[in-house]
């Protein structure tokens, strides 16, 4: 992401989501919660607005600000979904995106 606007911030967020859902079939009524975080340059919206176009009206969410390391990578913006699944760990798929996937090159 470019920039601190809120159209970038919500189409990053829901291409997110929507990555996550696909590669663990997560089904809305199975997500208990989610944290949202983002990095401290971002501040022009909340992430989890793109959250009701995936069906999480009844999810419980938080967000939060990364802390500032030195170093970190700008404009990032992180969720942890707690959900049911019959998935082992082993099966449950992370999704990095754009330059996040430099934070987990392994994943």
């Amino acid at each position: 992401m470019t920039r601190d606007h809120p159209d970038d911030i919500l189409g990053a967020t829901d291409e997110l989501l929507h990555e996550l859902v696909a590669a663990n079939a997560l089904d809305p009524a199975d997500i208990v919660s989610a944290i949202f975080t983002v990095t401290p340059d971002l501040v022009s919206t909340f992430p989890a607005r793109a959250s009701r176009g995936h069906g999480w009206e009844h999810v419980a969410i938080i967000h939060a600000t990364e802390i500032p390391v030195a170093g970190s990578l700008p404009r990032c913006i992180r969720v942890l979904v707690h959900a049911y699944s019959s998935r082992s760990p082993a099966e449950i798929k992370h999704c990095y995106l754009r330059d996040a996937k430099a934070l987990r090159p392994d994943r």
